[in-house]
């Protein structure tokens, strides 16, 4: 029997319901959210350096992206509620890996599960949500489903920071636990028995899952390895960037030719949709990379506990939620590529400003840009689900919404490492140039070394801490480096979407229609 034939949930089981799922949902992306702010103390927990604590936040975030059409196939071949219910109990394992690992690899191999499994959940969580409201109140659905989606990303680094300056950074991993369990429980208790309709007999495509997941992760370890290994001088790192290309090569041609990938490729050939998608993926790749490396550069340069690194990021849940919920009103009357381009103009602007970052009013530096940041993440899927979605026929949709959501994850944990990269090319260049400015001749490096020894410190302490001053000025310049190069990016991005065709939603549309866009524009903000 189909969930559609049984009575639908009512009264405290209703509201029970929807407490577990919401609850799991911002579980997912919690651990994706708070663990940034976490890096400096899991590095120093596990003994290992800050680049491969690194490894820890990408590789989650890589299994997080391949999860997601896998969970899709899964919910659509034997039904939402199969598949949600066992990936929570799962993610209950990985946690408890997670939490008693006490080396990198075994602590790597939890957090892999745990963003495979987190990644289970999230299509079929929505669809069972949505499941249960009937078809004039899907909409409050929605609303539940979307905030919960943008809450623990805005609130998850000071809480995250919190978690790690009080109880110890393990502790997310033990709270993870009764949370997950709690959760499959519950789904089990309410729906067990209501979904057994198996929708789809379409096979499974392995050849392109294997295809797909070897260049996903060969692309990221080869980058977390680049700086560490001097790249293509590595014989591992060269051999690894063929396997990645071949893999990449391979798995292009068999998704184009074959009769039911799980992964469609062919949608590129829709010019909205390749626009839209990219600009998605990009800017994605760059929002996120950005935020990664502040939140931990300012730790390990400016002194900030974890905590306070988090806070640095709330002045983004101010505007963030409002101006989704606005937007969603505004594209069915406005330009989506005009939408788009101010929201992309937005970044740009924050990401310039950012680049004048200085640690003598750092705190202050940051609240309004990261206010401005918040209302520009509003403004930012909407109009690009919106134009991704153009022209395609609604048999398409649930793909190319997996592709998207795949690749703009992805990216995002490519963004972390990228980011880094620009951190480790660009500091010794301006630590050389400090050096030159600075030399122990000039009158300003002579007062400094005696301000120093006047403070009680000997000649060889004095250089020694104006060594850490110049250290970290070098620092904050290559993060100002990537902030404007981010900046350049995002203009770019801003005059690419202007590529795409024009399409204008009517201001007066069905209810279904109205439902059925928002549902997918939240689908698109999932994972941040």
């Amino acid at each position: 029997m189909s969930q559609d034939a049984c009575a639908r949930l009512e009264g405290w089981r209703f509201v029970l319901f929807n407490l577990a799922l919401g609850l799991g949902h911002a579980l997912v992306i919690f651990n994706a959210g708070a663990y940034i702010a976490m890096l400096p103390r899991v590095a120093g927990g596990l003994g290992i350096p800050p680049s491969y604590s690194t490894w820890t936040q990408t590789d989650y975030m890589t299994a997080l992206a391949v999860g997601f059409p896998l969970g899709g196939w899964l919910a659509r071949r034997i039904g939402p509620f199969r598949t949600v219910a066992p990936a929570y109990a799962g993610f209950a394992l990985a946690a408890l890996l997670c939490a008693l690992a006490r080396d990198l690899p075994l602590y790597l191999a939890g957090r892999i599960l745990l963003g495979l499994f987190g990644g289970l959940t999230l299509p079929g969580g929505q669809a069972l949500l949505l499941g249960e409201y009937p078809s004039q109140r899907k909409s409050v659905g929605i609303g539940v489903w979307s905030i919960v989606t943008l809450t623990p990303f805005s609130l998850g680094p000071p809480v995250g920071g919190w978690i790690a300056d009080t109880l110890g950074w393990r502790w997310l991993f033990w709270l993870n636990i009764p949370v997950a369990l709690f959760i499959a429980t519950t789904l089990l208790i309410l729906l067990y028995g209501r979904d057994t309709l198996r929708v789809r007999r379409v096979r499974f495509d392995t050849v392109g899952f294997a295809l797909c997941t070897t260049f996903l992760f060969g692309l990221q370890t080869v980058l977390n390895l680049g700086n560490d290994r001097a790249w293509l001088q590595s014989g591992t790192v060269t051999a690894l960037s063929l396997v990645t290309a071949g893999s990449l090569l391979l798995w292009v041609l068999q998704a184009w030719h074959a009769r039911h990938p799980l992964i469609d490729l062919r949608l590129f050939a829709d010019r909205n949709f390749a626009i839209a998608t990219s600009v998605m993926t990009l800017g994605f790749l760059m929002f996120q990379g950005l935020l990664s490396l502040l939140i931990v550069q300012i730790q390990f340069q400016l002194g900030y506990s974890s905590w306070l690194a988090g806070l640095v990021f709330l002045p983004m849940a101010i505007l963030a939620k409002p101006v989704a919920s606005v937007m969603h009103e505004i594209v069915k009357r406005a330009d989506p590529r005009f939408l788009a381009s101010l929201s992309l103009l937005g970044f740009g602007i924050c990401y310039f400003h950012l680049s004048r970052y200085s640690q003598a009013d750092a705190f202050a530096h940051l609240f309004w840009p990261k206010l401005l940041e918040g209302a520009c993440l509003g403004g930012f899927f909407v109009p690009l689900t919106t134009l991704m979605l153009h022209g395609l026929p609604i048999t398409r949709h649930a793909h190319a919404l997996e592709l998207a959501n795949l690749l703009r994850i992805a990216a995002g944990a490519v963004g972390i490492t990228v980011a880094g990269i620009v951190l480790y090319r660009r500091q010794p260049m301006h630590l050389t140039r400090y050096a030159e400015q600075h030399t122990v001749f000039e009158a300003p490096t002579e007062v400094a070394l005696n301000l120093f020894q006047s403070l009680g410190l000997d000649e060889t302490q004095a250089a020694a801490q104006f060594a850490r001053l110049a250290s970290r000025y070098s620092v904050i310049h290559a993060i100002n480096d990537a902030f404007w190069m981010a900046g350049c990016g995002f203009l770019a991005l801003a005059a690419l979407v202007w590529l795409a065709k024009p399409t204008r939603l009517p201001a007066k549309s069905s209810d279904a229609s109205d439902i059925r866009r928002e549902t997918e524009a939240i689908i698109a903000e999932e994972s941040a």
